[in-house]
C-alpha cells in the first residue's frame, strides 16, 4: 500500500509540472500597477461604469513608460486615444494589450466598442472628460 502511495504522489508531481512546462519564470514580463515613475504601468478594464471603468483613473504614467489594458470584464474591448493616435485592437474578455509606449505628457482615451468608457492619463482635473471627436 505504501509503494502504491508513493508511486501515485510521484506520478501527480510529475502532471503538475509537465502541464506547467517545467518552467518557473513566465513567458512575458509582466507590468507593473498604476504609479507613475515606473517603467510600465497597467491599467483595468473593469466594466462599462463610464469614467469608472478604468483602474486607476486618472493613472500617472511618465513620458516613455509602457503602458498594458487589461481586460477584466467580461466583454471585449478596444482602447483607442480621443485624438485617434493609438488603438489597442480588441481586448478579449481576461487578456491584455500589447505594450504601448507613452510618447507624449498625457491623453484622453475611450473604449471604441462602448464609447461612454472613458479614461485619462496624467489628467490635471482629475475626472477625463466625455470623448468627443471623430475617433468617438
Amino acid at each position: 500500500m505504501r509503494f502504491l502511495v508513493g508511486t501515485t504522489a510521484a506520478l501527480a508531481l510529475a502532471v503538475v509540472m509537465w502541464s506547467c512546462g517545467g518552467s518557473s519564470s513566465p513567458t512575458q514580463p509582466s507590468p507593473g500597477g498604476g504609479g507613475g515613475g515606473s517603467g510600465s504601468v497597467t491599467i483595468t478594464i473593469v466594466g462599462m461604469l463610464g469614467a469608472q471603468s478604468f483602474s486607476p483613473n486618472p493613472a500617472s504614467v511618465s513620458q516613455g513608460a509602457t503602458v498594458v489594458w487589461k481586460n477584466s470584464d467580461t466583454t471585449t474591448h478596444r482602447v483607442v486615444f480621443n485624438d485617434g493616435s493609438i488603438d489597442t485592437g480588441d481586448i478579449a474578455p481576461g487578456a491584455s494589450s500589447q505594450p504601448i509606449t507613452l510618447n507624449s505628457n498625457g491623453a484622453n482615451y475611450h473604449c471604441a466598442i462602448h464609447p461612454t468608457m472613458v479614461g485619462s492619463i496624467n489628467s490635471s482635473t482629475g475626472t477625463p472628460p466625455p470623448c468627443q471627436g471623430a475617433y468617438c
